[in-house]
Formats: C-alpha cells, structure tokens, sequence
C-alpha cells in the first residue's frame, strides 16, 4: 500500500491533468471566480487609496480647531473674538515677530464640472491668510504665482485641476456673482489640500458675507505634546465651546468615515457574487467527479483510501480557485492601481484620489477566492470519497 503522501499526490496530479478534458466549464469557474476578487479588490483598493490620501495629509504638529461637536469644517463656526483668544493660547509657536503662527480659514462649497462625466459636483473653496500655506506640509506653486491679498484671484491644486474643467492657469471661473482669475497651481504632496481651490480670507468672507466668522482655525503647535495644553485652554475657557485636536487625529477621522463606507459597500457586494462562484465551482467539480468515477473507483480498488481521494478532489478545485483570485488580482492592479478619481468627503465637496491595491488587500482577495473554492470543492470532495467501488466501475 502506497503512502498516504503519495496517494494523495497521485490523484491530485490525476485530476489536474483531466481539467482540459472539461476545460470550458472549468474556465468558467476561474473567471466568475476573478470577477468577484476584480470587484472585492476595486472597492478595497478604492477606500485604501482615499484613506492614504486624506490621512496622509495631516501633521502631529498642527492643531485643527472646530466647533464643538462638529464632525468636519463645513458644519464649524468660529467667531472673530473666539480667534483672538485661540491667538493667546497656551502651546501655540510664534514668529520671530512674536506673532502666533496661526491660520483663521473659511471653508464653502462651490461648484465644479467633472472632466470624465460633464456634471456639476462640490469642490472646497478655501479663504486663508498669510500663514495658510505655510501651516501645510509639502505645499509648492508648481505653475504661476499665489494670489494677491484683496483680489478675485484663486491658486488651485493640481489634483482638482486632473479631474475638473476650467480650472487652468490663466482661466477665469465664476463664483456667486464674482468671477475669480486662476493665477497658480499647487501641488501638496498628493494629499488631500490638493483638491482645494485657495483665495484670500477677506475676499471669500465678503463674498459669502461671513465677515465676522471663520470655521477653522490651524495652528502651529511648539511641539506634539503641546496639543494637550491646548485642548485644556479650550476646555477651561467658556468662552470657547470649541474641539481642539491635531490635523492628523482630525484627518485619520475623515478618512476613517469615508474608506469604511467603501468598503461596506464592497464586501457584501462581492460576497452576493461569490455566491454565483460558488454555484459555478460546484457544477464545476460534481462534472469532475462524475466523469472521473471509474478512475476514483479503480484507485480505490487497488488500494488507494478514502481520504485521498477527498483531498485530490478538494485540492483540484482549491487550484481553480487560487488560478481565478490571481488572475482577478493581476487585472485589478493591472486596470485600476494608480487610478485617479474624485469622490465625496466627509465635508461633502470632492476628494481627488489614486487607488492603490496594496499586497495586504491582495491577500484579502485571494482568500475570498480560496474560501470559495473550499466550499466548491467540498461537498463534491465527499462525493469522491464516499463512492462505492462497486459504483464507480459499473458506471
């Protein structure tokens, strides 16, 4: 009697060679198999590409100043009088001059026309100071100038400019009734600014007529562990009903919203499918066994076991499977890594992003698809096993 080991190898080897004998219905079973990982990875690689970018996008040593309770800027509020108190804050660095580095921004949605779909969708119109750009990482003019302080003039970074019409250096573009010149482009390192469009604070406050009110408020912190001192001057002061935390923690929370709707999204979605694998890898393997009964039942005859035959009969469709999860993960790196898009943030204006299919989310696909093959090739597996010799030689 051969070893286990070697009966075992024998009739998955036996099995594998007999694919082509079925080799339509077995394609089948790989390809619908592909889909569902195609599909599971694409959302995957979508809501890891958006979180890579808004996440990324934040500084430990930056504050991000909000009313209290407000989940993102675009529902904040923050007085003129609560600003110069923030100005005196504990933590907060200063200049050479002494003067805080601190940036009062506003925070309004305008609208912006799609390259790829020709529809209207929110974009980020952000007025800032002096320091604004300054206070954010990585942020260079990659073509033209910055805006003059008092103009309709706007610079606006390049990833909106990817994904949006009329947005070129040296175009105009209406806001309200005011018509604003692009006069630069910005890059920010792929983060998530680079979907903004930048203008003078006093301008867009008088356009929006929110003169008195701003609806955020960064400032640079003297360190990291400054912002605790920061978030206790907030708290102590009851003139300040304000959240304090640092633009990392304030981003990781945007990003966090957003990616795990995506992904809530994708994974029933590809779990529905897979149950259509999962019927396809079942017609598939009890095919297999039936046309391979004689075989099954003379290896039994002289002496091969049962359990050998199972797991031939499991691994062949664990095979199919492997083949249709790295088939689906070579097309969706091949098809939608480095793909860019826009897609609705946490403050309802567009975030421009890249997908990005990392090698643990490749894995995540795989496994879908070798749970379906494990459940595709059970019960037929069982079937094998289970055949009587006296059977299988007669059919």
């Amino acid at each position: 009697m051969r070893p286990l080991l070697a009966q075992i190898g024998a009739i998955t080897l036996m099995n594998l060679k007999s694919v082509p004998q079925r080799l339509w219905l077995s394609l089948s079973t790989v390809l619908a198999i592909a889909l569902v990982v195609v599909v599971l990875l694409t959302f995957l690689a979508m809501a890891n590409g958006f979180q890579r970018t808004v996440k990324g996008s934040g500084a430990d040593d930056v504050a991000v100043i909000l009313r209290g309770g407000s989940q993102s800027e675009i529902n904040s509020a923050i007085a003129r009088d609560q600003v110069r108190l923030i100005d005196e804050a504990p933590g907060i660095a200063r200049n050479a001059a002494g003067e805080p580095l601190t940036s009062a921004e506003l925070y309004v949605v305008v609208d912006g026309v799609k390259r790829a779909s020709g529809t209207k969708a929110n974009v980020p119109l952000r007025g800032i100071g002096s320091q604004g750009a300054a206070l954010r990482r990585d942020i260079t003019l990659v073509e033209g100038r910055m805006f003059n302080p008092g103009a309709a003039e706007v610079v606006v970074g390049k990833g909106l400019i990817s994904e949006f019409e009329g947005f070129e250096l040296g175009r105009t573009v209406a806001f309200g009734t005011t018509r604003w010149t692009v006069v630069g482009v910005f890059a920010a390192g792929g983060g998530v600014f680079e979907s903004e469009i930048w203008a003078d604070l006093p301008v867009v406050q008088s356009l929006f007529n929110r003169n008195n009110y701003f609806q955020t408020v960064r400032a640079r912190l003297k360190s990291p562990a400054d912002i605790e001192a920061l978030k206790a001057y907030v708290d102590g002061d009851p003139r300040l009903k304000l959240d304090a935390k640092t633009e990392a923690e304030y981003f990781a929370e945007q990003a966090a919203q957003t990616s795990d709707l995506i992904q809530k999204l994708g994974w029933p979605l590809a779990i529905a499918m897979a149950f259509g694998a999962l019927a396809g890898a079942l017609n598939s393997m009890y095919s297999a066994v039936a046309s391979r009964s004689v075989e099954i039942a003379t290896l039994r005859a002289i002496g091969f076991g049962v359990l050998p035959a199972f797991i031939g009969t499991l691994a062949e469709s664990l095979v199919l499977a492997a083949i249709g999860g790295a088939v689906g993960a070579l097309a969706t790196y091949v098809v939608f890594d480095g793909f860019t898009t826009a897609t609705l943030g946490a403050s309802f204006t567009q975030v421009v992003f890249s997908f990005h299919l990392s090698p643990a989310l490749i894995a995540e696909g795989v496994g879908l698809a070798l749970v379906v093959g494990l459940i595709g090739g059970l019960f037929p597996a069982i079937r094998a096993a289970r055949t009587p010799i006296v059977t299988g030689l007669q059919g």
